[in-house]
């Protein structure tokens, strides 16, 4: 079954409403532009319950199938928000706020989910109940947690849960899936390193943290290098260093800020365990104290198995077999959709936005063309999961 007739007859009418979320962004949960008018469009589709305010901004509407007797409800998720960045495309729709701009193709991932609702309340080609969920925060807020700390899966019922975020480089009209990890745990470590300061043209005087500072950075990627099976995927990136204040002065302190990227939990406590032990081990060897942080964020993104199977079959009836790597490699990338799969079995799907700019980038724009892509993967993925017949 190939892309839906009816989802590209209104492919122009999506994309327009694309083009209108990315040309007003809002970030984290102050998506209230965003939250409006998605809330008001599924009211206009005709959808059976609207519900707004779920997780501060989130919105989640029922569409119930033209029967209900396998009593399950599927989830279908996308993210609303966009980034503090100042957008370089040169797009005739190109945001017109300030400092902000959808750099990772939420406005895409919104209107597909509208798309797809549209669709859904016009058919209703199925027994039981799809809930839209439409989420804000997920870039660093933790808007997903919040919407379950909100009563998201209780109130409504969910089964199971599915998401969908665009991959650029991979072709337009190609999907990405894998059992199992996806995209990595997003943890961050703050370490605090004390030594002795003093004049700059006597450090024998001194214990330099700076000195310190430069030599464990170093010293940290052993941690992954030389502790970690090479099998085992991890990253440890350190992304700030602040030291200093004069440049005729060896300052006292020192700090060390850095991420972690695991795609395991045992890998991920190792990481942690061994930083609290090396850190003020390697300190002491200069004669400084050190201290550190770990803040663990969002965690592993998990696919379960059955669901990606399933989600992998519906994606081969879309775009055909040739173009769905069910074996993709996972990405050191972060997504909070992660706390929804831990809270019920679900899969999360990579969609081709072709040879666009990277993710977070000034210059990232959504590809319109893998709208009616997107959008067919979701309905029909809700008529497989929950047959008619």
């Amino acid at each position: 079954m190939p892309i839906l007739n009816r989802i590209a007859e209104f492919q122009p009418e999506i994309a327009a409403w694309r083009r209108d979320f990315h040309a007003h962004p809002e970030l984290l949960f102050e998506v209230h532009r965003t939250a409006g008018i998605v809330a008001e469009k599924l009211r206009a589709f005709g959808c059976d319950e609207v519900i707004t305010g779920l997780g501060r901004t989130g919105v989640v509407a029922i569409i119930n199938g033209q029967r209900n007797s396998s009593g399950r409800t599927i989830g279908l998720r996308a993210d609303m928000d966009a980034l503090p960045v100042t957008e370089q495309t040169a797009a005739d729709y190109a945001s017109t706020v300030p400092g902000m701009m959808h750099a990772c193709g939420h406005d895409g991932h919104t209107a597909m989910l509208l798309g797809a609702a549209k669709y859904l309340a016009e058919t209703r080609n199925f027994d039981g109940r799809v809930a839209l969920i439409f989420q804000p925060a997920e870039e660093g807020g933790g808007g997903g947690k919040v919407m379950i700390e909100d009563g998201l899966f209780e109130r409504v019922g969910i089964d199971e849960v599915y998401g969908m975020h665009n991959w650029p480089g991979m072709p337009v009209g190609a999907f990405g899936i894998r059992a199992g990890g996806i995209m990595a745990a997003t943890d961050r470590f703050y370490i605090d390193i004390e030594g002795q300061g003093g004049h700059a043209a006597r450090p024998q005087q001194t214990i330099d943290p700076i000195i310190v500072a430069a030599q464990m950075v170093t010293a940290l990627q052993t941690i992954v290098s030389r502790n970690l099976d090479p099998l085992d995927s991890a990253v440890l990136s350190v992304t700030m260093i602040e030291a200093g204040e004069a440049d005729n002065v060896i300052s006292r302190t020192a700090k060390i800020t850095g991420t972690v990227r695991t795609l395991d939990g045992a890998v991920q406590d190792f990481i942690e365990a061994k930083l609290g032990e090396f850190v003020p081990s390697f300190a002491q060897s200069f004669g400084a104290e050190a201290s550190v942080r770990y803040s663990r964020g969002y965690p592993v993104t998990v696919n379960s198995e059955r669901q990606t199977a399933f989600a992998a079959e519906v994606a081969r009836e879309i775009v055909g077999g040739e173009r769905v790597d069910a074996d993709v490699a996972p990405s050191m990338g972060g997504e909070d959709f992660s706390f929804m799969l831990n809270e019920r079995p679900g899969a999360y799907i990579f969609l081709g936005n072709g040879d666009s700019t990277e993710l977070h980038t000034d210059t990232y724009d959504f590809n319109d063309e893998a709208i009616p892509v997107g959008a067919s993967y979701w309905v029909r993925l809700v008529e497989r999961a929950l047959p008619a017949g």
